[in-house]
C-alpha cells in the first residue's frame, strides 16, 4: 500500500499528459477535418481531388508509422520538432483524416430527397447546410466520433515510444524500479477503462438515439 501510495503521483503525472495529448489532438483535429469533410461533399474538385488523397494516404498508413516519419524523418529536411509537437503532429494527421470521412458519411448518407425538397421551397446552398443537413449530419456524425475519440486515447499510448512520458512510459517505468509487472498492468488497464468506459457508454446512447 505505501509503494502505491508513492507510484500513484508519477502515475497520474502520466494520465494527465495522456489526456493533454488526446485531447489536443481531438480539438484540432475537429478544426481541420470538419470543413475538409464538408469541402470533400460540397467543395470545387479542385479542392475536392487533394483532400481525398490525403484522406485515403494517411488513413492507410499505420499511425507508428507516421510518428516515426514526423519525429525521424522530417529533420532530414531541417524541420526539427520537439517530441511532444511530433507525437501531436502526427497524431492529428491521422485523426483528422479519421474525421473527414466521418464527415463526409454523415452528409453522403442523408438521402437526396432532402436536398431536393429544400431546394423546391426555395432554400439556396447555405440555407440548406445550416437549416436541412447539417442538422440531420449532426445526429449521424456524433457516434462514430465518439468511438473515434475513444481509439485517439489509446492510440496515444504509442507516444511513449518517442520518450513522452504518458502513462503507458510512467507504468514501464515505475515497473522497471519496482519488478512488479501485473499489479501495475493493472493499475494502467484500469485508468485507460476510466476514461474510456464513460465515453464507449455516451457512443452507445447515441447510437441508439439518432440511429
Amino acid at each position: 500500500m505505501t509503494i502505491f501510495l508513492q507510484i500513484l503521483p508519477f502515475l497520474i503525472d502520466g494520465l494527465v499528459t495522456t489526456l493533454l495529448v488526446s485531447g489536443s489532438v481531438v480539438l484540432i483535429a475537429i478544426l481541420l477535418g470538419i470543413p475538409a469533410g464538408c469541402t470533400l461533399v460540397f467543395g470545387p474538385i479542385w479542392l475536392r481531388i487533394p483532400i481525398r488523397l490525403y484522406a485515403d494516404f494517411v488513413r492507410g498508413v499505420p499511425i507508428l508509422v507516421l510518428l516515426y516519419f514526423v519525429y525521424y524523418g522530417l529533420p532530414a529536411i531541417k524541420v526539427n520538432l520537439t517530441s511532444m509537437t511530433a507525437a501531436i503532429v502526427a497524431l492529428t494527421a491521422f485523426k483528422t483524416a479519421q474525421i473527414i470521412e466521418i464527415t463526409r458519411g454523415a452528409f453522403q448518407s442523408i438521402p437526396i430527397g432532402q436536398t431536393d425538397a429544400a431546394k423546391s421551397i426555395g432554400l439556396g446552398l447555405i440555407d440548406r447546410f445550416i437549416q436541412v443537413l447539417a442538422p440531420q449530419a449532426i445526429r449521424r456524425f456524433l457516434p462514430p466520433f465518439v468511438n473515434s475519440v475513444v481509439d485517439t486515447v489509446k492510440g496515444s499510448s504509442l507516444v511513449s515510444l518517442l520518450g513522452i512520458v504518458d502513462l503507458m512510459l510512467s507504468l514501464q517505468q515505475v515497473i522497471g524500479r519496482t519488478h512488479v509487472a501485473l499489479p501495475l498492468y493493472t493499475i494502467g488497464a484500469l485508468m485507460y477503462f476510466a476514461i474510456n468506459f464513460p465515453l464507449s457508454v455516451l457512443s452507445r446512447r447515441l447510437e441508439k438515439r439518432f440511429i
